[in-house]
């Protein structure tokens, strides 16, 4: 399991699938809100004048020096959700991430979002 008291020194470290394929940059850590736990990430892709931030799931990520394996593969983080680097996910298309993933998305009962940038 990955430590949120890690998360921290990860930023701008790579971000690679299990092929080791770099994906790209990462960027910001999103935590569930339910337990405080990493669940996404943000990774910056693109070239320098036209970046974007990718969102993919932290199951199973595995933290090496100067990098950060996740277990899907690039193609697929690639086609995910993005958003631009100085945006924000709006709250209606956070599920969208989840679908893309086959991930189980559950907002709070009283509608609170289920991730939180840290």
């Amino acid at each position: 399991m990955i430590q949120t008291a890690d998360v921290r020194e990860w930023r701008d470290r790579n971000v690679v699938d299990t092929e080791g394929h770099k994906i790209g940059v990462l960027e910001a850590v999103y935590v569930d809100t339910s337990t405080d736990e990493p669940a996404m990430a943000t990774v910056r892709t693109g070239l320098p004048t036209r970046h974007r931030l990718l969102f993919v799931p932290l199951d199973e990520a595995i933290a090496g020096p100067g990098y950060l394996k996740v277990r899907y593969a690039k193609s697929l983080v690639r086609a995910a959700p993005s958003i631009d680097t100085d945006g924000v996910l709006p709250a209606e298309q956070e599920a969208a991430v989840f679908q893309h993933y086959g991930l189980t998305y559950q907002a709070g009962a009283g509608g609170e979002r289920q991730l939180a940038r840290r």
